[in-house]
């Protein structure tokens, strides 16, 4: 068994080292906490080395975790059945039935080494994490011939320790997939004081099974965002609007100071061209720039009560699915919508409208991630 287990570990390595072709190397990120929950049942054999591997036993594992990162992940895992301790007639109980619970870091060492690659079948991962088992047990006490007898009765007992392996992944799909593991694990003996090496027994499994991504594999790069040139965009804008707001406050004083018998002249104000609030990737929501900008805007909207307004909101078609797109960019207008309306807009002059992902509309991919006014 031991000559076995080594042969496996020793076949991973060289599976990892052949998968590492080269792949272009990006940032990646989760669009939602809720994406790339994963679970995944397996079955296989294991065995404990105590005086040498032992007996082989079956076991099996159902694990529930989370891809944080296309490369870092974490998962939980409940395994067990039974442990067989040895063929000697001298122990006591050969045979333990027991339950146990690793948590496991997860990193994909296809990804870490040569990046992401969406179409890969194959991928090689590592993991490693703390791991409690709990089985009932009894101490033994030495007669004078020699011979072993149980010594008061079995009392469910928790072992706590460690455990490390590697895993190889065929993806079926972005939902499916089998995987292969090989774990190794140290702790205290689940045998009690039976076995002469309670204190750091090894333990050794292989294990195959399938594993299911809910809603699949969900990871969007982060695009190189030009600051530079989003707050040029910002700075042209508030300095309209506040040019805007100059001119509304000069026809206010004009009227009134306004002598009553002269014939009074009303100076229609409108919005100075359209208007844009821009938005982080991914995100709909305002930052401070975009509060102030629907903020001044609201004030010549409320001046022109007959003028009728359109909120179109906009994604990055470069980012992100089309339905993605088309969601964020109705989340970008309603936020919008729903903010003139809070700064006194009446509703009948606003139309809000979403036009997804779009093309490039300024020349730049980012510029996209927009709301327009007009």
């Amino acid at each position: 068994m031991k000559s076995k287990l080594m042969i496996a570990s020793l076949l991973l390595a060289g599976a990892c080292a052949a998968n590492l072709n080269a792949q272009e190397k990006k940032s990646y990120y989760t669009p939602k906490w809720s994406d790339n929950i994963f679970v995944s049942v397996g079955g296989g054999i294991h065995s404990i080395n105590n005086d040498g591997f032992n007996k082989i036993a079956p076991h099996f594992s159902v694990s529930l975790g989370k891809l944080i990162t296309p490369t870092w992940g974490v998962r939980a895992q409940v395994n067990g059945v039974t442990q067989h301790l040895c063929l000697d007639d001298a122990y006591w109980e050969h045979n333990k039935t027991y339950i146990g619970g690793n948590i496991d870091a997860m990193v994909n060492l296809s990804t870490l080494f040569a990046g992401v690659n969406p179409n890969r079948f194959f991928e090689v991962y590592g993991f490693a994490g703390p791991q409690l088992s709990v089985a009932k047990s009894t101490n033994v006490m030495v007669q004078n011939d020699g011979t072993m007898i149980p010594d008061g009765e079995a009392k469910a007992r928790a072992r706590v320790g460690a455990s490390a392996g590697l895993g190889l992944k065929f993806n079926i799909n972005t939902k499916w997939a089998i995987d292969v593991e090989a774990r190794g694990a140290i702790a205290p003996s689940v045998f009690g004081n039976i076995s002469s090496h309670r204190k750091a027994e090894g333990t050794g499994m292989l294990t195959a099974g399938v594993s299911y991504i809910f809603g699949g594999k969900k990871f969007l790069p982060a695009s190189n965002v030009d600051e530079d040139a989003v707050n040029a965009e910002i700075n042209r804008y508030r300095s309209e609007l506040a040019q805007a707001q100059a001119d509304l406050a000069n026809c206010k004083n004009a009227l009134a100071n306004a002598k009553p018998e002269v014939k009074e002249v009303t100076k229609e104000v409108e919005v100075a061209g359209p208007r844009a609030i821009f938005f982080k990737i991914g995100s709909a929501r305002l930052d401070d720039y975009g509060k102030v900008n629907i903020e001044l805007a609201a004030k010549i909207l409320k001046a022109n009560p007959d003028k009728k307004y359109k909120v179109a909101g906009y994604a990055d078609k470069a980012t992100g699915s089309a339905s993605w797109n088309q969601k964020l960019s109705e989340k970008r207008a309603q936020v919008v919508y729903d903010a003139l309306i809070a700064q006194g807009v009446d509703k009948d002059q606003l139309e809000l409208v979403g036009f997804g992902g779009t093309a490039n509309m300024f020349g730049k991919n980012f510029l996209n991630r927009v709301v327009i006014l007009e």
